[in-house]
C-alpha cells in the first residue's frame, strides 16, 4: 500500500470521496460536476476549488495535498463533527455566541454533561462528539447570563463541556484541538476555584500529553493530579476514591509505557488499594473507577510491561459478573488487552477469538482503535478463516501493512 504523500492529489481526493459519487460530491462543493471529475484527474487545482472541496469532504488542505495523512477510521460525518466542534470551541473561547444559543438551566447542563460521558464511556465516540458541540455553546450561554458573584458554578459546567471536547478530540486523533479545548477548560476550573475539577482536567492534559509521545511530561501531570486529590481513606467519600483510584491508575499506565516498572508497581497498589475501599465500580465527574478497573486496567500495564503470562493470570481472576460492571469501551479495552496477552504468548487462535468477539460486538467504537491492527500484525501470515474474519473488520490486510494505515499507538482512554 502506497503512503498517503505518494498517492496523487486526484487519488487522494477519489479515496476522500469514498462511496459519494462525483455528482455527489460537486453538489457539496458548490462545484460542477466536470470541475470535480477534472480534479480527480490530476488537472491543477485553483485555490477556489481546493478550499471548496475541502469543506465538502471536511478534511484539511493539507490532507488533500498529501501533507499529512487522514486519521484511520474517520469517516465524512466524523470530520464533520469535529469541524463543528473546533468551530465552536474556538469561538465560545473568544467569547462569541450565536443569537439564537439558549441558556439552559444548571440541571439541565449537568444532566447533558452526564449524558455526554455515557456516550463516551460506551465507545459512541461520534455522537458524544456531536452532543459536545451543543453543550459548550449552551454551558457558555449559561455562563454569559449569570449574574455577577454566582459565576462558580456555571465556570464549573463550562469546564466539563470542554474537557469532553478534549477527550473526543483526543480520543479521534485531532490533537491541536484536543491542547485547546483542554486548555479552556483548565481556566473555567481556575475561575470556578474548584480544585477537583483542575485536578480532573490535568489528569486530561496528561492523557492528551500520553497520545502525544510526551511520555515524562504525562507522568509528571498525572502523578501530580494524583497527589493532588489524595483523600484520607478513613473517611473518604465514594466520589473522592473514584476521582483518586481513576487518576491513580492512569499515571501507573503511564508508568508502563515509560518501561518503569517499580513505579508502575507502586501506583497500582495505591490503585487497588483505593479499588478495595470502594467494593465496586462507580462513576463520578466523567471518571470510572472501582476494583474491577484496576485489575483490568493492571492486565493491560503488564502487557505493556512484556509480562503477558502475568496478565493472563490476573485476567483468570475476572469474571464475566465482574465485567458486566465495566462500561462498554472498558470491557473492550481489556478485550484487546487480553488478546494482545495472548498473541504474546503464541495463543494465536485465542488472541483472533478474543479479538474477533470485541470488533463484532462494538465496530463503532474498534474503527477508532489502533491496537487490532498490531494484534492482527503480530498473529503474522497463519492462513486461517478467523485471520481473514478479523482481518476484514478492521478494514486491513493480512499481514503487516507499509501504509499510512499502520497502527502506530495502542493506547486508549
Amino acid at each position: 500500500m502506497p503512503q498517503w504523500a505518494e498517492y496523487s492529489t486526484g487519488e487522494r481526493i477519489k479515496i476522500l470521496r469514498g462511496e459519494r459519487t462525483q455528482d455527489e460530491l460537486a453538489h457539496l462543493a458548490g462545484l460542477s460536476p466536470v470541475r470535480v471529475r477534472r480534479a480527480e484527474q490530476d488537472v491543477q487545482l485553483t485555490l477556489p476549488t481546493l478550499l471548496a472541496l475541502s469543506d465538502a469532504l471536511s478534511a484539511d488542505v493539507s490532507v488533500i495535498l498529501g501533507q499529512q495523512a487522514p486519521r484511520r477510521g474517520l469517516g465524512h460525518e466524523d470530520r464533520q463533527m469535529l469541524r463543528r466542534l473546533s468551530h465552536t470551541v474556538h469561538d465560545t473561547a473568544a467569547g462569541i455566541l450565536q443569537q439564537d444559543d439558549e441558556a439552559p438551566t444548571v440541571a439541565e447542563l449537568r444532566a447533558a454533561v452526564d449524558r455526554c460521558w455515557d456516550l463516551y464511556w460506551d465507545g459512541r465516540y461520534a455522537e458524544a462528539g456531536a452532543v459536545a458541540a451543543p453543550l459548550v455553546r449552551s454551558a457558555a450561554a449559561r455562563l454569559h447570563d449569570q449574574p455577577d458573584g454566582a459565576r462558580a458554578g456555571a465556570h464549573g459546567l463550562l469546564a466539563d463541556a470542554y474537557r469532553v471536547a478534549a477527550y473526543v478530540s483526543n480520543l479521534l486523533g485531532q490533537r491541536d484541538l484536543a491542547y485547546t479545548a483542554i486548555g479552556h477548560a483548565r481556566s473555567e476550573s481556575a475561575a470556578a476555584a474548584d480544585d477537583l475539577r483542575q485536578a480532573l482536567v490535568d489528569s486530561g492534559r496528561a492523557w492528551i500529553y500520553l497520545r502525544d509521545a510526551r511520555l515524562p511530561d504525562a507522568l509528571r501531570l498525572a502523578e501530580k493530579a494524583a497527589a493532588d486529590i489524595e483523600p484520607r481513606f478513613s473517611r473518604a467519600t465514594v466520589e473522592q476514591l473514584t476521582v483518586y483510584g481513576s487518576h491513580v491508575n492512569f499515571a501507573a499506565v503511564v508508568a508502563s509505557r515509560m518501561g518503569d516498572k517499580e513505579r508502575s508497581a507502586d501506583l497500582l497498589s495505591q490503585s487497588h488499594a483505593a479499588g478495595a475501599r470502594m467494593g465496586g465500580e462507580h462513576r463520578a465527574h466523567g471518571t470510572l473507577f472501582g476494583p474491577v478497573s484496576a485489575t483490568t486496567q493492571a492486565v493491560g500495564i503488564n502487557v505493556a510491561l512484556g509480562k503477558a503470562g502475568q496478565a493472563l493470570d490476573l485476567a483468570g481472576s475476572v469474571t464475566p459478573d465482574d465485567e458486566a460492571e465495566l462500561s462498554q469501551a472498558a470491557q473492550r479495552r481489556y478485550a484487546l488487552d487480553r488478546a494482545m496477552a495472548q498473541a504474546d504468548t503464541r495463543r494465536w487462535d485465542d488472541a483472533l477469538d478474543t479479538l474477533e468477539e470485541a470488533l463484532t460486538a462494538s465496530p463503532e467504537w474498534a474503527r477508532h482503535q489502533a491496537l487490532p491492527q498490531v494484534i492482527v500484525d503480530k498473529v503474522g501470515r497463519a492462513s486461517t478463516a478467523r485471520l481473514r474474519r478479523v482481518s476484514t473488520l478492521i478494514g486491513a490486510r493480512e499481514t503487516a501493512p507499509t501504509g499510512f494505515a499502520t497502527a502506530t499507538s495502542r493506547t486508549a482512554l
